[in-house]
């Protein structure tokens, strides 16, 4: 089975290709919902709209709505509109996440808070989310709005925790995974249940596959994680090694800091100090990382959330939307931005 479907498994092309269409209608929606009667936020608006982001996550909403909804007669606005909210939602975290950790760069370019500010950005933040609930609000669906709101408090939440912990070295592997569940793997699972919802499912179906989209999330986050050890700066479009210098211990770490020694956490408490490699070269925090297989074991237990997610979406019926989801959890694994 598993080798029929692999021969079956779609491109990333034809993945995007199955709601293309749609995905064009979600950004012409993000474009009508992003003007503000106060010119600075639309062009903060317009600017994070341009910056080349991949769209993974009102993909993941259309993708569920179209499975959710096949053979059925569903009005494909409603998943359209929520596809335009997840993002303004998550455009508005990383306005958010910018100011907080005082970034410079995002997506290959300048960060917001870089171009216009702290104050202006955390203003600017807020109105995208207040959008973003005033678009879903017209859909008159309680339901949206509570999948909304549990998304939107488990992200600060998660924003909170991880404040609380910036310079700690002591970060255990379940603090990291508290972490990528509230920061990354809700909103996941928050777009596949709203896709359900928009494709008209029960809530068995709803459930299921919030789960199968959960464990992507995770596999995701931890994959991104991974990469900012491994990446490139062009590649990853923000400093490689970041995460490290804005405080941030994060899995691949606490793995290579179970069997580091006292001189090689000494190390990494420098730069977890100065937020800066200029003790420390980040070549060296990447050797201690490799040396002690913190990125082996972060891409082995990303595999798990992987293998997690395609045994879910397998026991679905088949069909190009359920090849389409089976076939994302690869491209997750094994991306390299």
């Amino acid at each position: 089975m598993e080798t029929e479907r692999a021969n079956q498994a779609l491109t990333a092309s034809e993945i995007f290709d199955l709601v293309r269409v749609d995905l064009e209608l979600v950004e012409k929606a993000i474009d009508v919902e992003s003007v503000a009667s106060v010119e600075t936020v639309t062009t903060i608006g317009r600017y994070l709209q341009q910056s080349g982001g991949k769209r993974l996550r009102p993909a993941l909403l259309l993708l569920c709505a179209r499975f959710a909804g096949e053979g059925k007669t569903v009005n494909p606005k409603t998943a359209i509109q929520l596809g335009a909210v997840v993002e303004m939602i998550h455009a508005a975290t990383l306005v958010h996440d910018d100011v907080i950790d005082m970034a410079r760069t995002r997506r290959g370019r300048p960060s917001t808070n870089a171009q216009w500010g702290n104050h202006t950005c955390v203003l600017a933040g807020d109105w995208l989310y207040m959008q973003a609930f005033q678009a879903a609000l017209r859909e008159r669906n309680f339901h949206i709005l509570d999948l909304l709101i549990g998304l939107t408090q488990l992200m600060v939440e998660g924003e909170l925790i991880q404040l609380d912990r910036i310079g700690r070295i002591a970060i255990t592997e379940a603090d990291c995974m508290e972490l990528v569940d509230r920061k990354t793997a809700c909103l996941f699972s928050a777009c596949a249940k709203l896709g359900a919802v928009a494709g008209g499912a029960d809530t068995q179906f709803e459930e299921k596959l919030g789960e199968f989209a959960w464990n992507l999330g995770m596999a995701f986050q931890l994959i991104d994680d991974m990469l900012d050890f491994t990446s490139r700066e062009q590649t990853l479009g923000k400093p490689v090694g970041g995460d490290l210098k804005e405080g941030k211990v994060t899995l691949p770490l606490v793995y290579a800091l179970e069997t580091a020694s006292a001189a090689e956490r000494a190390m990494v408490e420098t730069v977890l100090k100065d937020r800066n490699y200029n003790a420390v070269p980040f070549a060296e925090v990447l050797a201690l990382v490799e040396r002690h297989s913190g990125i082996q074991r972060t891409r082995e237990r990303a595999q798990q959330f992987t293998d997690h997610a395609r045994q879910i979406v397998s026991e679905f019926p088949e069909n190009p939307y359920q090849r389409a989801l089976f076939t994302l959890t690869d491209l997750v694994t094994a991306r390299d931005r």
